[in-house]
């Protein structure tokens, strides 16, 4: 279980540092990456989320945790 744990860690730590680089790509070149549309991904979800109120707000409360969360994890 903890050969699981470790690799799902190291697998979200490395999503979360591409992120910024792909959308750093998107705003300089226009194009997307790994067939990927960040920034229209990222607005639709921001889009959604203020569109559906208090379970958007719920959303994002999670979201905001995971976020937190791994951080304090993936720098182990």
């Amino acid at each position: 279980m903890n050969y699981l744990t470790e690799f799902f860690g190291g697998l979200v730590a490395i999503m979360i540092s591409i992120i910024p680089v792909t959308i750093l790509w998107t705003l300089l070149t226009g194009n997307v990456i790994f067939g990927m549309d960040i920034i229209g991904n990222f607005m639709g979800m921001v889009t959604a989320i203020g569109n559906a109120g208090f379970v958007g707000l719920l959303a994002l409360v999670f979201i905001m945790y995971f976020f937190m969360e791994c951080k304090k994890d993936c720098k182990k």
